[in-house]
């Protein structure tokens, strides 16, 4: 331990440092080698406070200042319920204590916190605890107190800081971000809000556009919601789901209303809240972060996952909010080919069989991350981005553009054909033209042919569709193999004119790039993969019918009557490339990513096995009723 201490700082970049990046003319990294392991015992001291708030509820906190006294560093600031682990004298692991590993390197005051009601701290812990009502109380608390609170007693007794601070996190931790950037402490310089969500009830973690996400709600309730009895440094122990596959778990575990009285017996007190608000209502609109960003000042860095699985809504259309609402602010958004905070998990070289050409990752926390942080804390360096940071799938390739969605793009409209074709040409087919298929709530659709159960995984937001693509419930529209590249660059909107037999349906969409048959596997190939005739699943969205025209007053569908449905599949920069063809699959569940509609308007949260039953789908494709993706496509998908 001696010997590790007395190493120089110029000593320990020659440990801690792969070889010097280069940056190629397109913008891709060319790293030889990541990071290798650092030593944080060696250059950091820990301390262990708890900081009282407001309210006098104390939050335990962990700080790690540099062992080099010799000048002052900023505060960079991060917040959690999933536990700031390891306490006591050990230390945390370097990659889970700094957005990037370069900045350990170049020296931050690290303060981490396990946020109110959560492991060691005090106080209840309130699932997306709503912003207080009435603001000018005092005592009055909420996520965004508890941080100004915390900044402030940081200020104040942390020594050796430049009166700097900048906060960050990821999920949940991007979310507790997105809070403390509302009425600010003043020494909060810049923020990163890293797939922050903003509404849990249109299109972040618990729901889509109404549609309850059943797998990851569950296994998030079993983890990190129940109840407490004492603060604690010890994990919930893991839910023993007895079998490997969460589909034959979640079907044989019948409706959602059963599942609060099999497994979790009132412990969970937000699984109350599903159950007791199944549209959106006042608790789901108080919750909803977008209405308080009206005075952004600081700069903020907003980092989002295409193939992000829980939360790519929030990180959207937290940056469209900031830059309507605050037009001379400094945001920029960054996405890249990620999973759900895969920019610090994984090398982002690829995901699942999709190979990026580059370690995304990599380059996002040299080349973005890093120098934010670095120019607006410590003045330093230089920081002048386009008002976006995108990286093109398909095309393999960083973009920065000054605006997002790009400028010069054009929307086309994509329409559904007879014989499962797809093209821009309107259809001229009678009104009555359509396609069917029966939904059978009780034989759903399987939303990725891994067999898994627990936490649903990241990978199926960029799998294979073909397994899918075979049943007789799922409709396949697919274009004629492409002569010309055709990139897309901002949201798909999905306009269906739809019909169904029941009185509420579920319709998933999905937008797909299939691959030439002749696609050679990846050399070497460690999934296995077949890449030739791929479905690579580039982006779906969902709408429960019933709140096709208001989230809040849910009605049903008459029966057998051609009904409009439009929602936006969200925001995508893929190119789909020469000898590929582009495919649209439409079906009525997605198990058990998604519960299970029972096809008739009613509380589903309340519905019991008897109330699950089959329903006629029709998409129609007629000139009157011309069932269409609208694409937004680059018209100059070269220029960088």
């Amino acid at each position: 331990m001696q010997a590790q201490e007395s190493v120089t700082k110029k000593d320990a970049a020659k440990v801690a440092h792969a070889p010097a990046t280069a940056v190629s003319s397109d913008g891709q990294t060319d790293i030889q080698n990541s990071l290798e392991e650092y030593d944080v015992r060696a250059y950091y001291d820990k301390s262990e406070v708890m900081i009282a708030m407001r309210d006098g509820v104390k939050l335990f906190t962990a700080i790690y200042s540099p062992k080099d006294r010799s000048k002052d560093y900023p505060i960079l600031f991060y917040r959690t319920p999933y536990s700031i682990e390891p306490y006591g004298e050990e230390h945390r692991p370097a990659e889970k204590l700094a957005p990037a590993l370069e900045m350990l390197e170049e020296g931050y005051i690290f303060v981490l916190q396990d946020i109110r009601g959560t492991y060691k701290s005090e106080g209840e812990f309130e699932v997306i605890r709503a912003i207080r009502e009435d603001r000018k109380d005092p005592l009055a608390i909420d996520e965004s107190t508890d941080n100004y609170d915390s900044i402030e007693w940081l200020i104040n007794n942390v020594e050796g800081h430049n009166g700097r601070v900048g906060q960050w996190g990821i999920s949940y931790s991007g979310w507790t971000t997105l809070q403390g950037m509302i009425e600010p402490h003043p020494a909060l310089k810049a923020s990163s809000p890293q797939a922050s969500p903003s509404d849990m009830f249109i299109g972040d973690d618990w729901h889509h556009n109404g549609a309850f996400r059943l797998t990851y709600a569950f296994a998030w309730m079993n983890h990190t919601a129940q109840e407490r009895d004492t603060p604690t440094a010890k994990a919930p122990e893991p839910f023993d789901y007895g079998t490997s596959w969460g589909y034959e778990f979640f079907l044989n575990a019948g409706p959602t209303s059963e599942l609060n009285q099999k497994y979790f017996k009132g412990q969970v007190p937000a699984w109350e809240d599903f159950i007791n608000h199944p549209n959106y209502d006042e608790f789901w609109q108080r919750r909803n972060a977008l209405q308080y960003l009206g005075n952004i000042k600081h700069p903020v860095l907003n980092v989002a996952g295409w193939f992000d699985a829980e939360d790519f809504y929030g990180p959207i259309s937290i940056y469209q909010e900031i830059e309507k609402r605050n037009p001379d602010n400094q945001s920029t958004f960054v996405s890249g080919p990620w999973r759900h905070g895969g920019w610090v998990r994984d090398d982002g070289s690829c995901l699942g069989d999709i190979q990026f050409g580059a370690k995304t990752s990599e380059y996002y926390q040299k080349h973005i991350v890093s120098p934010f942080f670095r120019y607006h804390l410590k003045g330093e360096g230089e920081w002048n981005p386009k008002e976006a940071i995108v990286f093109e799938t398909g095309g393999n390739r960083w973009h920065r553009f000054d605006q997002w969605p790009p400028a010069n793009n054009k929307t086309k409209n994509l329409y559904f054909q007879a014989d499962g074709k797809l093209s821009f040409d309107r259809p001229k087919a009678q009104k009555s033209a359509a396609d069917d298929y029966i939904s059978d709530p009780n034989k759903p659709v399987p939303f990725t042919s891994d067999f898994t159960a627990g936490w649903p995984g990241h990978t199926w937001m960029i799998e294979d569709q073909r397994s899918a693509s075979a049943r007789t419930d799922v409709l396949v529209y697919q274009t004629e193999v492409l002569e010309e590249d055709i990139t897309i660059a901002g949201p798909i909107l999905v306009n269906l004119f739809a019909s169904t037999s029941g009185t509420d349906a579920d319709f998933f969409v999905k937008l797909v790039d299939v691959f030439p048959g002749d696609t050679p596997d990846p050399d070497p190939n460690p999934t296995g993969a077949r890449m030739g005739g791929y479905q690579m699943l580039v982006g779906v969205e969902t709408m429960r019918a019933k709140y096709r025209d208001d989230y809040s007053n849910p009605k049903p569908m008459t029966p057998n009557e051609v009904t409009p449905i439009s929602f936006n599949i969200w925001d995508k920069f893929h190119t789909f490339k020469r000898g590929h063809r582009i495919m649209v699959q439409v079906h009525s569940s997605w198990f058990p990513a998604y519960d299970r509609n029972p096809q008739q308007f009613m509380d589903i949260y309340h519905a019991t096995k008897n109330d699950y039953n089959k329903a006629t789908q029709k998409i129609y494709r007629s000139a009157k009723t011309p069932s269409h993706l609208v694409l937004p496509i680059r018209v100059a998908p070269t220029l960088p």
